[in-house]
This record gives C-alpha cells, sequence and structure tokens, in this order.
C-alpha cells in the first residue's frame, strides 16, 4: 500500500521497484507474500486433514480458492472503467491464485521429498528455458529488457493485454510463473519445519539457518542469472525465500519462543484481513486517480494542498502514502472490531 500510493513522482527509492536487475526493499513484498502463503497452506492442510477431510475436498476447495483470487485480481485490473480493448490478463493475485494452486495440488499429494523436488523442477525448468530456449531473431539466453523469453512469450500469447507501463512484457508473465511458484513450495518447506520440531528455539534456529543457506545459494546463483523480481528469475526466487525466511525466523522467536507480542499488534489487524486491505486500497487508490476536483484528481489536489507546502518533494511523497496507509489501518481496524474477517 505504502509503494503503490507515493504522493509525487520523487520517492526514496527503496519505495520504488528496480527498474531491472538488483533489487530493493519495495521487490521483497510480493515474494515474502507469495512464500508465507505456503507456510500458511502447509500448517493449515496439516489440520484439516487430521480432522478427516478427504484430498478430494481439499483439492476442490484450492481450485475454488483459486478462481476466486484470480477472478478478484482480474476485476482489479478493469476497475473502475472496464474496457475490454487491452484489458490485462496477468496480475499480482493472478500470480498468487497459480502458485497457490499448483503448490496446494504438490502439498496433498507428495511427500516432502517430492515437494523438494518440485521446487528444483520449476526453477530448473526456468533456467533451461531461458538460457536455451532460442528466440527467432535474437538467439537463446538473453536476459535484457528488450530480449528474453519472458517478452517474446507474452507478446504471442497475451498480445495487448498486459501491462501497460512495460507495454511489450508483463512482470507476472507466463513464463515467470515457473519459479514463482517455486516460491510458494519454498514456503510450504517452512511449513514442514514448524510441523516437524516441537520447540519454539529449534523451530526458529533450523528456519533462521536454511534461511541464510538460501541467500547465500541465491548470490551465488546471481553469478550467472541476476536477481530480477521483473523475470522472477531463478536468483532472485532463493534469494528472496532466504530473505523471508530470516525475517519469519526472527519474528517467530520473538514472538513465540520469547514471548513478546504486543508491538505487533497493528501488523495482526492488518494480516488478518490482508485481503480486504489488499482490495480496499486498490480501490480507493484508482478512485483518488480518477475522480476529479476541477480539472484536477483528488489524488493531486490533496498532494498538492495538503503535503507539498509542508515537506521536500521526497517526503512529501512519503507522507502522503503513510496517510494513505492510516486510513487503510482505520478501514482494517474496523473489521477487526466486528471481527469481520473476508475468508475465500
Amino acid at each position: 500500500m505504502m509503494v503503490n500510493n507515493q504522493g509525487g513522482p520523487e520517492t526514496y527509492l527503496q519505495l520504488e521497484h528496480s527498474s531491472w536487475h538488483g533489487w530493493t526493499y519495495t521487490d521483497t513484498i510480493f515474494p515474502s507474500f507469495m512464500w508465507i502463503a505456503g507456510v500458511a497452506m502447509t500448517l493449515s492442510t496439516a489440520k484439516r486433514v487430521e480432522r478427516g477431510e478427504s484430498k478430494h475436498t481439499l483439492l476442490m476447495h484450492a481450485i475454488r480458492r483459486a478462481i476466486l483470487i484470480f477472478a478478484i485480481g482480474l476485476f482489479l485490473n478493469g476497475f473502475p472503467f472496464f474496457t475490454l480493448a487491452g484489458y490485462r490478463i496477468a496480475g499480482v493475485l493472478q500470480r498468487i491464485a497459480l502458485g497457490y494452486l499448483f503448490a496446494s495440488v504438490i502439498l496433498l499429494y507428495t511427500k516432502m521429498r517430492g515437494q523438494i523436488l518440485w521446487t528444483f523442477a520449476f526453477l530448473l525448468s526456468y533456467w533451461l528455458l531461458m538460457f536455451y530456449y532460442p528466440i527467432p531473431g535474437v538467439g537463446a539466453g538473453h536476459l535484457e529488457k528488450e530480449a528474453n523469453l519472458e517478452r517474446y512469450v507474452d507478446q504471442i500469447v497475451l498480445g495487448d493485454h498486459i501491462y501497460k507501463n512495460d507495454k511489450y512484457w508483463d512482470p507476472e508473465g507466463i513464463v515467470s510463473t515457473l519459479p514463482s511458484i517455486a516460491t510458494v513450495l519454498f514456503g510450504v518447506l517452512t511449513g514442514q519445519i514448524l510441523r516437524r520440531s516441537n520447540h519454539h528455539s529449534d523451530r526458529a534456529a533450523r528456519i533462521f539457518l536454511s534461511g541464510n543457506g538460501l541467500i547465500l545459494a541465491g548470490l551465488i546463483l546471481s553469478a550467472w542469472m541476476p536477481i530480477n523480481k521483473n523475470l522472477w528469475t531463478v536468483s532472485f526466487s532463493v534469494f528472496m525465500a532466504g530473505l523471508s525466511s530470516v525475517l519469519f525466523a526472527s519474528c517467530y522467536w520473538i514472538c513465540d519462543a520469547k514471548g513478546y507480542r504486543k508491538w505487533a499488534w497493528p501488523f495482526v489487524v492488518y494480516g488478518m484481513n490482508a485481503m480486504a486491505a489488499y482490495i480496499a486500497s486498490s480501490i480507493l487508490e484508482r478512485l483518488v486517480d480518477v475522480v476529479k476536483i476541477g480539472d484536477k484528481t483528488v489524488h493531486h489536489v490533496v498532494f498538492e494542498s495538503v503535503f507539498a507546502p509542508l515537506f521536500s518533494p521526497v517526503n512529501a511523497s512519503l507522507a502522503y502514502s503513510l496517510a494513505f496507509d492510516l486510513i487503510m489501518f482505520a478501514f482494517a481496524y474496523f473489521l477487526y472490531r466486528k471481527r469481520w474477517f473476508l475468508k475465500l
């Protein structure tokens, strides 16, 4: 919400996506979301199996949930005008839906060894495609913005239905879905660590160590395939899974092993309704950029009249985004107090 709702064009570097190779703080958010989905599904699926629910029932629920998440993503892509020409098909929620669905099937029908093999298979298949599938007129092995397999496939399959800011390829495109599924599976494997140990400190230590191992592996792999969120490269998938693991292990140790939980309350409010907050923030973001007061949008009027006079350009942008976050927190807190939780 903070990243997507900066007030003006000047922002802090870490609140922008990396233009191509490399990464910023902003680039860690999406893979962490997919990673934690893998952790959560492992724990929830285990509980449901223990209650006696069949794999068929769990699979049907996973399919239904994936369809709903994908459909919400399509809705947000078109809101508020829903112009069919050039309607974007891919998106954040669509990628989460696909990653969740594939990981759910693998979780239901394989053991931990199979899950490791599938994670490796998704990463290896992407690596082989990106480096060895020849692009007509260009050749194989290219990872430049103007020439890569992701762009080539998106242009053929999606055509005009891609992310308009990039015009020729989609950051949540087809080929890069493969390593993004691996990101969810890394979360699944972390969930298995949580289930296989009975002591909080032991769990935190195992996840922390495995996370550092993944960070190191991602950095090594980046010598051949750079860390790149736009392409969701193998090194990006591995490195971000490592960062997520280390952050999770640290929070788990503080909150569960040591019992210091009060500081995390605002995150609980947001986290209990993460999907509702995301949907509401996306809708509000579009409305303030469309609705006009005179000849200027609400976004522009509020930023120029309230924040721009008080701060430097970069801090004015940050202040606007923080104010937006506070509004969304009030919305999430209202839902939390009412005990209204969006469940798909």
